[in-house]
């Protein structure tokens, strides 16, 4: 007897993922890094800024007896097919234990229907490529065209995707990793260049990191500043990825008010869990968001000389729109094989 109820929803494991997304070799082409996945980022960043996305506040749960948190995130857009739940876990001490700080795992539902299409069992990985990605959005759309050296502040996943994302917008020639801890930072740094094949080195502090350098990502936990403003040079873009809670910073406020533009991807989650928290409005630039400049609606670098600085706290829309291009690719190449 056929089995005419609805179709169960599609499972797929981290492995399945990483060959779907085209991330399963460790050889670097920047031209194919991703690929589609940076317009399937952009168009849901530039959706969000026209106000065609439903996304409520992001759900999180802090577990400090565990050094760990969890974050719900979920965006729907206006005439897409599917869009997602992911949960998003931090245990910053699975380090130790020889695991991986992040984990997680995405459920693709139908958009009309809101019937499970796809329970993605990526282990963080799609959240780490699409966070990638938006920082190699940013870095395109305000890092200065001829920006070759790049500082990565931290030493762990996210800072590899980071430097990946950022060797794949820039012509870079070199690669500056810095942690808190030195012999994270070396071997962060022989990675990023077997994963680039662009000369990378750590270095003993920050400042030896942003000395020179034309475009900076901070990817750390931190809930104190990392970044004081005397380290801003003439021309830098930095991005922050890591302050994406209550009570993170990574940028110093006095580097806020020195920068002559802002950007950021949600401006309420910017004020509420990102770098503009305790920020007096009044003293900075008012923010723009990364969807209008890759919209075209807002100018971004206006000149060689200006700083910019990029808030990035992570959006739901982001995770929709990964997950809508994953599996995409699973029904146009993975479906039948």
């Amino acid at each position: 007897m056929s089995d005419s109820g609805p179709t169960s929803p599609v499972v797929l494991n981290r492995k399945e993922i990483e060959a779907l997304a085209g991330l399963e070799s460790d050889a670097f082409d920047p031209d194919a890094f991703a690929a589609g996945a940076f317009d399937a980022i952009a168009e849901g960043f530039v959706r969000l800024a026209r106000g065609e996305v439903r996304q409520p506040p992001v759900l999180s749960l802090d577990l400090p007896e565990v050094a760990g948190e969890l974050d719900v995130k979920t965006a729907w857009v206006r005439g897409w097919d599917s869009f997602c739940v992911k949960l998003s876990t931090g245990f910053f001490r699975n380090p130790e234990l020889g695991l991986p700080s992040g984990s997680g795992l995405m459920v693709v539902l139908d958009a009309t229907t809101g019937r499970p299409r796809a329970v993605l069992l990526d282990d963080g990985l799609l959240t780490d490529l699409r966070t990638a990605i938006a920082g190699g959005l940013a870095a395109r759309a305000l890092a200065r065209p001829d920006a070759t050296v790049a500082a990565v502040l931290g030493a762990g996943a996210q800072a590899r995707w980071q430097a990946r994302a950022l060797a794949a917008v820039r012509p870079l020639s070199e690669i500056r990793i810095w942690s808190r801890r030195p012999d994270a930072a070396t071997q962060c740094a022989r990675d990023v260049e077997r994963h680039t094949g662009v000369p990378t080195r750590s270095a003993d502090s920050v400042a030896e990191a942003l000395r020179g350098a034309d475009v900076v990502v901070t990817t750390t936990p931190s809930q104190e500043p990392i970044v004081p403003a005397p380290l801003l040079q003439p021309g830098m873009h930095l991005t922050s990825m890591g302050s994406d809670g209550a009570g993170k910073r990574e940028l110093e406020a006095a580097l806020l008010r020195r920068a002559d533009l802002i950007v950021v991807d949600h401006l309420e989650q910017s004020r509420t869990i990102g770098e503009l928290q305790g920020i007096d409005a009044n003293t900075v630039s008012a923010p723009v968001t990364l969807g209008e400049i890759l919209a075209g609606e807002r100018t971004g670098r206006h000149s060689d000389d200006d700083v910019t600085v990029c808030d990035l706290t992570g959006t739901g829309v982001q995770d929709s729109a990964i997950a809508r291009w994953l599996l995409g690719r699973y029904e146009a190449h993975g479906a039948g094989s």
